[in-house]
């Protein structure tokens, strides 16, 4: 099954909802960045997050950016994704490894730690809008759905997880965001809370090859669910060489003509996609002559 996200609404429009299935997407980032398992799965439920979240947004130049700033040993995550189905992330300490926690799932919560969550929308405005809670677990799911009832009094289920082979390659992940639009019906979110009583783990779901239109069906199909279709997702970064080479043009005179004094290449690293990009001495000059500053 293709990564992809889908769209919905239920309940004559009072619900709207996302899934998806993003397996593709977090084993790409623990292979550009050697994740650990508990590390996989922090980032991966904070991509598959960000892409619902960026699926939310209405024009093709829009950027959401998810960071958890915490005091864990994963020391935080970085997550930035477009309204076109593309994300890319990156966690402090990527190779951070915990014992599982007390249910026996990894202890994302414990790698995260205490903390700010910070959720970045640049909707083409002078400002972006940022939206910053505490953290309430660590464990991604549950902090995005106190951010959304927190800061933009959006009453949301938020459903996130991975799952890894014992080889430590991604097997699943994927979730799904669930959010009661203004004047709801309180019959309708009586029943939407009845149902999720006998919901499996999101986990579980996955585990079982349940697509995204499939857990969706279980979750709102007695609700007149209606799917608006579905959209790629992948993992894209579009740093290039170009770039970087902006990017030492931004140092300015000073501080780029110390780097050329040492002698050697200097290589700059990607955080995002984990590229390396080194410049000879020589190419350092050529880039020190477009320096106006």
């Amino acid at each position: 099954m293709n990564d992809y996200i889908v769209r919905a609404s239920a309940a004559d429009n009072y619900i709207r909802a996302f899934a998806c299935t993003t397996r593709g997407v977090t084993e790409y980032a623990r292979k550009a960045h050697n994740l650990s398992p508990v590390a996989s799965a922090a980032l991966g439920r904070t991509m598959a997050a960000g892409l619902m979240m960026g699926a939310m947004m209405k024009n093709e130049k829009d950027l959401l950016t998810i960071q958890f700033k915490g005091d864990g040993p994963l020391g935080g995550i970085t997550v930035t994704a477009g309204p076109d189905g593309t994300v890319k992330g990156y966690v402090t300490n990527p190779e951070v490894v915990l014992p599982p926690n007390m249910f026996g799932h990894f202890d994302v919560g414990g790698a995260v730690g205490k903390g700010s969550l910070i959720v970045i929308q640049d909707i083409g405005l002078k400002e972006p809008y940022v939206g910053q809670v505490d953290i309430q677990t660590g464990e991604i799911a549950e902090d995005l759905a106190y951010y959304y009832y927190l800061s933009e009094q959006v009453p949301s289920i938020v459903a996130l997880g991975v799952l890894m082979n014992k080889d430590n390659t991604v097997r699943e992940s994927g979730g799904y965001i669930i959010q009661l639009m203004p004047d709801c019906p309180e019959e309708v979110i009586a029943k939407l809370e009845e149902k999720m009583n006998f919901i499996p783990a999101v986990t579980e779901l996955l585990r079982d090859g349940k697509s995204p239109e499939q857990i969706l069906e279980q979750i709102l199909g007695e609700m007149k669910l209606e799917i608006y279709g579905q959209m790629p997702a992948q993992f894209k970064c579009n740093c290039s060489r170009e770039r970087v080479e902006k990017a030492l043009i931004a140092l300015g005179r000073a501080e780029l003509s110390n780097i050329i004094a040492d002698g050697k290449p200097e290589t700059l690293n990607c955080s995002f996609c984990n590229t390396n990009y080194t410049f000879t001495v020589d190419e350092m000059r050529e880039i020190l002559a477009k320096c106006t500053h």
